[in-house]
């Protein structure tokens, strides 16, 4: 079965573009004008992932980005002509797993695609990973195959697939300082773009769901100059 891809666009000649780009790599592209489409589409037949314009005649596509939004923790790519620092920001940490800015080279854009799919599918994996899916840290437990974390009152949060390999990336490194570099490699890897603040806005979004305070932080704590640190003991269950 084809990958299944949603489109949000409703500019006709970049819904084309992409159609025909992921097309031609076998994926299965369903193209939408409207928040309204798109609702229903959902409800009838469940992407694999969706590339969600923000600019849109009904709507901003911001509302679709959050976990616990309809889209839950199904992968998605922010396509927007929305550049500005502020936009990305914002869009990656209310729930995008990536950012792409128009106008974009095809090529960059099946790349971005492809990264995402791999991390859903096998999200926090790299080559041998050697820790089990579900690990507990202060009053959590995080299971990396449901991208969930449970708090020991019993609250869940959804994490979306780069969420969950960022904090696979941590907890397999705990009490290491890990560089953005490092942090983007054992992730999303490297892009050729100089917005490598990126990381920052999932590592805020992230604390934001560990209930880390960012003016204290005791989880992912910064080392000023040389990255971040994941400060708590790791168990195996």
């Amino acid at each position: 079965m084809k990958t299944l891809v949603y489109l949000l666009e409703d500019d006709t000649d970049v819904a084309k573009l992409i159609d025909r780009t992921l097309s031609q790599q076998g994926l299965e592209v369903v193209c939408l004008r409207k928040l309204s489409e798109f609702e229903v589409a959902l409800k009838r037949r469940t992407p694999d992932l969706c590339l969600i314009d923000l600019s849109l005649p009904d709507g901003d596509g911001l509302s679709m980005l959050s976990a616990k939004g309809p889209l839950g923790a199904i992968p998605k790519i922010v396509v927007t002509g929305r550049g500005n620092v502020t936009d990305r920001v914002v869009g990656l940490e209310v729930g995008a797993d990536d950012y792409v800015v128009k106008p974009f080279e095809p090529r960059e854009l099946v790349a971005r695609v492809r990264a995402v799919l791999r991390r859903a599918e096998t999200p926090g994996q790299g080559a041998e990973a050697s820790l089990r899916r579900q690990v507990r840290f202060e009053e959590w437990q995080a299971d990396f195959d449901a991208c969930t974390l449970t708090h020991a009152d019993g609250a869940v949060e959804s994490l979306s697939s780069s969420e969950a390999e960022l904090l696979l990336a941590f907890v397999r490194a705990a009490g290491r300082v890990l560089s953005r570099d490092q942090l983007l490699d054992a992730t999303v890897g490297h892009h050729d773009s100089p917005f490598d603040r990126s990381m920052d806005a999932r590592i805020s979004r992230l604390r934001k769901k560990l209930r880390d305070d960012p003016k204290t932080p005791k989880i992912i704590r910064t080392v000023y100059g040389a990255g971040y640190v994941f400060s708590s003991d790791v168990i195996e269950d």
